[in-house]
């Protein structure tokens, strides 16, 4: 890890579960780390919450990644301040309850694929234009799921978990695309994606909490850890895809 050391990571999602755990891993490895999420009073009970050498190493910064606009502008504030990321962590994503065949649940559906894909498409677009205006070895890191992998069977077992496997299926090819891309423009940008299964989060709604609170789940640092090992391989190493189960899992 001793490239990094210093270097700038951006994790969306940061203000808990999986990217609470993986800007503390990265503190811990020696990086800066700005933490993105909207609600920013829990990214302040983060930075209060590190021990007192790797509080003045996270920024918190309110940011909705599922605005545009306040991406944007999140990013641009990013490379003014900091000169802008060496790491990104796509990490945010959520769930809606509903089914594809519900009457008027538009605006849950765009919400889940605007936080899921979209949000993805912004901050990688802005970091990787960052990343080859200052010709910097750089990584992008994408939180991807098994549901990317292949539609859960939820029949019986599961409400319907709608638009979102499809949102990371979409991941899924993106990771790639961003792969071939990132190659017609530099040898130094890498990527790879991170596909857990069940992850003790909140990123179930709570209606959902019912049918999952007795199922295998992994721990939020669990994939934390995979961000490491990503990270440390060599430069000419391209970790492309990592699968991540917890010990009993159902699918």
């Amino acid at each position: 890890m001793e490239r990094w050391h210093n270097k700038l990571a951006v994790v969306t999602g940061a203000s808990g579960g999986i990217g609470a755990a993986s800007a503390r891993a990265m503190l811990a490895a020696g990086l800066r780390v700005v933490g993105l999420a909207r609600r920013e009073a829990k990214l302040k009970e983060l930075k209060e919450s590190l021990p007192s050498n790797l509080k003045s190493k996270f920024i918190p910064l309110r940011c909705d990644v599922s605005n545009e606009d306040q991406v944007q502008s999140s990013f641009d504030w990013i490379e003014r301040e900091l000169e802008g990321p060496d790491v990104l962590l796509n990490n945010a994503g959520i769930t809606r309850e509903t089914e594809l065949v519900t009457p008027g649940n538009t605006k849950k559906l765009r919400e889940v694929i605007d936080t899921n894909v979209m949000a993805v498409i912004w901050c990688t677009r802005a970091a990787f234009n960052n990343m080859l205006k200052r010709d910097v070895e750089g990584h992008v890191l994408i939180i991807n799921s098994i549901a990317g992998q292949q539609v859960l069977n939820f029949i019986d077992v599961l409400p319907s978990f709608n638009i979102y496997p499809a949102t990371k299926f979409a991941i899924t090819a993106l990771t790639e695309t961003y792969r071939q891309e990132f190659q017609l423009h530099t040898k130094k940008v890498r990527v790879t994606g991170i596909c857990p299964g069940a992850v003790n989060t909140n990123i179930f709604p709570e209606e959902i909490h019912f049918y999952v609170k007795d199922m295998a789940r992994l721990q939020p640092e669990n994939i934390a850890d995979a961000v490491l090992y990503a990270l440390r391989t060599p430069p000419h190493v391209q970790i492309h895809d990592i699968t991540i189960k917890p010990m009993g899992e159902l699918f």
